[in-house]
């Protein structure tokens, strides 16, 4: 009784086979076939290999929302060399809410050479080189945010030879926490000094003749520092063509939280635009000497987070490619050979044209019989 319960649950499992295996008897190969096999398998190898990469290649996935902290401090990360003695001019934040903060704070006032070594303009031109390709690129960006603490850190590399010039600029580098609200960083003649109604630099002893603002931006960003980064205003050289010259930078800031496989970030990422104009109050153009970064915060936050195609997905993907492949090339066998087996086979021409016999009668009158080939005598 067993036996006939456990055949009969045999039985029922086979009728159930959806793979019903045909004799070999029945199978009859060919070199069409041998080789549409042959290019459906090295398709099949190259679309897997191309869809592994996929799989174990990263993206960045980009979310947006409003920026709800507006009780944190703002980091300002800078380092710029005016063509100027330090003595001379003077560096401070002045934000929306009337509040200064001088760069005496957490900024460096060092004399330096403002012409380039070889070797420091050659990694200044490469800097430049990239950062413009990052704004021609944006997909760039993302190479930078998952190779972020991997590459080199953009600061300019030493003076190999800093005897043999006159220090004749000043290296102002550090960071400032100001306020999470729009303000100007402003670099220009003279000490700041704390003023009832904001404040004001001491530059009526200094001589118009020693203006010089031409200044070179190796570093300027908001945030956390994250070496291998490149910001937009890294690696700009400006140089005046008089000795009374404004120049501007509008910035535009966007706090970024960056999430990647490797580590986690608060930043910011910000866009600037320049203007730079000669200052002549006889000719209408107002305003003070000096170099005048002013920036604006977003209210929107951006989260960007690296992200990796799940094994499941893959998998499926994996036997799209399999499956659909042989279901392709197959029918596209089957209909390829049915078309070749119409037009070689069955309408050769004279397969099926009559044939006929002469008959004589009792008159001597030919007849004609038709008979096909095809029909057995």
């Amino acid at each position: 009784m067993r036996r006939l319960n456990k055949k009969r649950a045999l039985n029922l499992v086979k009728e159930l086979d959806a793979f019903p295996k045909i004799p070999e008897s029945y199978i009859e190969t060919s070199a069409s076939g041998g080789t549409v096999s042959l290019i459906a398998f090295t398709t099949i190898a190259l679309l897997s290999i191309m869809e592994f990469f996929v799989y174990c290649d990263t993206w960045m996935k980009y979310d947006y929302e409003v920026d709800k902290d507006f009780a944190s401090k703002l980091r300002i990360n800078l380092d710029i060399t005016v063509s100027m003695k330090c003595h001379y001019i003077g560096a401070d934040v002045l934000d929306l809410a009337e509040t200064m903060v001088a760069a005496s704070e957490g900024l460096k006032y060092e004399p330096t050479v403002f012409e380039l070594s070889s070797r420091q303009r050659m990694w200044q031109r490469t800097l430049q080189k990239i950062r413009k390709k990052v704004q021609e690129e944006h997909s760039l960006q993302d190479l930078l945010f998952k190779s972020a603490f991997k590459g080199s850190p953009t600061v300019l590399p030493p003076r190999e030879d800093k005897s043999s010039y006159p220090l004749d600029a000043c290296r102002i580098h550090g960071h400032l926490y100001v306020n999470k609200v729009a303000g100007n960083f402003h670099i220009t003649v003279g000490k700041a000094i704390p003023h009832p109604r904001g404040h004001a630099h001491m530059a009526a002893l200094i001589s118009h003749d020693v203006y010089n603002f031409s200044h070179r931006i190796d570093h300027y960003s908001f945030g956390e520092p994250i070496p291998g980064l490149i910001n937009p205003l890294d690696g700009t050289e400006k140089i005046a063509i008089d000795h009374n010259q404004m120049f501007q930078y509008f910035i535009t800031i966007v706090p970024t939280k960056l999430n990647t496989y490797k580590f986690s970030a608060d930043t910011h990422q910000y866009s600037v635009t320049e203007r730079e104009r000669v200052i002549n109050h006889a000719a209408g153009s107002h305003g003070v000497s000096g170099i005048f970064i002013k920036y604006d915060i977003s209210s929107l936050m951006v989260t960007v987070t690296e992200e990796h195609m799940p094994l499941g997905q893959f998998l499926v993907r994996l036997c799209g490619i399999i499956g659909g492949i042989f279901s392709t090339t197959g029918m596209l066998h089957g209909f390829v050979g049915f078309f070749v087996d119409i037009i070689c086979c069955r309408f050769r021409l004279g397969a099926y044209k009559p044939k006929s016999i002469p008959v004589l009668d009792g008159h001597m009158n030919n007849h004609s019989l038709p008979i096909l080939d095809d029909v057995e005598q």
